[in-house]
């Protein structure tokens, strides 16, 4: 279904989807399964040479899943909405995190889950571009 950009994006809730040039309401985003995701998560980083290890691990630095925890909510096909509000720990250090992802800056977005979200997009970026893990997950030194 094509939607009507310029109507669409100046909807205060629009969103763009990357790779489709469409806008999606944060809502519907936020009802996506995160297990739908993840395989794109995992793809984008193999295909520059990085492994599902370092994606996962980004995952668990960013939320405070254990590697079982994170298997169970790609199991159950949690929606993202809930993957990040009941993540067992934001890391402190997520603020770090700047940058842009689909032009948008992500230390400027307003809804705390968007952003969220977008902060996972922007690692994911980082990873397949070739960082080291260590600037990856913003150790303060």
């Amino acid at each position: 279904m094509k939607i009507d950009a310029k109507r669409y994006k100046a909807h205060p809730k629009a969103h763009k989807v990357p790779h489709e040039g469409e806008f999606m309401t944060n809502d519907r985003v936020f009802a996506m399964s995160f297990a739908g995701v993840y395989p794109h998560y995992v793809a984008k980083a193999e295909k520059k040479g990085r492994t599902r290890e370092e994606v996962d691990e980004v995952i668990r630095w960013l939320t405070g899943y254990t590697k079982a925890g994170l298997a169970k909510q790609i199991e159950k096909r949690t929606s993202m909405r809930d993957f990040y509000e009941k993540a067992p720990k934001w890391n402190a250090n997520a603020s770090l995190i700047t940058g842009t992802v689909c032009g948008i800056r992500v230390e400027n977005i307003e809804d705390p889950l968007m952003q969220k979200i977008r902060y996972l997009d922007k690692l994911i970026d980082e990873l397949a571009k070739g960082k080291k893990m260590e600037r990856i997950l913003r150790s303060q030194e």
